[in-house]
C-alpha cells in the first residue's frame, strides 16, 4: 500500500471516531503543517504552534465532512494556512489599536513665563465669550467674567432670574471652556 493510500486509510479511520488513527495523522502530517505555518515569519515560536493545535482542532472536527479522503492533506494545510492568516490579522489590528492609544510623546515646546500663560488664557477665555451666541447666557457670562464684580446673586438679581439659572449658565459655559480649552491642547495649538 503506497503512502498516499495509508494516509486515506488512516483519514477513514479517524473519521469513524478511532482515537489512534487521530494521533497517527498527527504524527504523519505535523511536520508538513509546521513547515507551512513557520513560513509566516511575522509569527513567533509560540503562535506557530497555537496555529498548529488549532488547525488540527478544527480539521478533527471537521473531518467526517471531508468527502475526498485521498484530500486530506491539502485540506489540512488550507486549513493551516486560514488559521495562520487570520492569526497575523489579529496580530496586526491588536498592534494597530495598541499604537492608536499609546500616548503621543509630548512636543518639546519651551515653557512660557507664567504672566503670558495667564495672558493667553484669559485671551481664550474672551475668545469664547465674544463666539457665543447673543443671548441670556452670553450676558450672563460677560457679567461675571468680563465685568468680574458682580456674585452670581447680584447677577440673577440685576438679570431677572433666579441664581439658580445663573449658576447653571455658568456651569455650561465652563463646561464649554473646558472642552475647547482640551481641544486646542489635543490639537497642540492655540488660535
Amino acid at each position: 500500500m503506497g503512502s498516499s493510500e495509508e494516509l486515506a486509510e488512516w483519514v477513514r479511520r479517524a473519521a469513524r471516531g478511532e482515537e489512534s488513527a487521530f494521533g497517527e495523522l498527527y504524527r504523519r502530517t505535523r511536520p508538513l503543517v509546521a513547515r507551512l505555518t513557520s513560513g509566516f515569519a511575522a509569527l513567533d515560536a509560540d503562535e506557530v504552534e497555537d496555529v498548529i493545535q488549532e488547525t488540527y482542532v478544527r480539521a478533527f472536527k471537521a473531518l467526517p465532512r471531508l468527502k475526498e479522503l485521498g484530500a486530506f492533506e491539502a485540506w489540512l494545510l488550507s486549513i493551516a494556512r486560514n488559521r495562520a492568516r487570520t492569526r497575523l490579522e489579529r496580530k496586526t489590528h491588536q498592534r494597530r489599536l495598541e499604537d492608536e492609544t499609546q500616548d503621543p510623546q509630548p512636543e518639546a515646546v519651551p515653557a512660557l513665563p507664567e504672566a503670558l500663560q495667564v495672558e493667553r488664557d484669559i485671551a481664550v477665555v474672551r475668545q469664547l465669550i465674544s463666539e457665543l451666541p447673543e443671548g441670556e447666557e452670553k450676558k450672563t457670562v460677560q457679567l461675571f467674567y468680563l465685568e468680574g464684580e458682580l456674585s452670581a446673586r447680584e447677577i440673577a438679581e440685576q438679570l431677572g432670574v433666579g441664581k439658580s439659572a445663573v449658576t447653571m449658565r455658568l456651569e455650561r459655559f465652563r463646561a464649554r471652556i473646558k472642552r475647547e480649552l482640551l481641544r486646542r491642547v489635543l490639537a497642540g495649538r492655540w488660535e
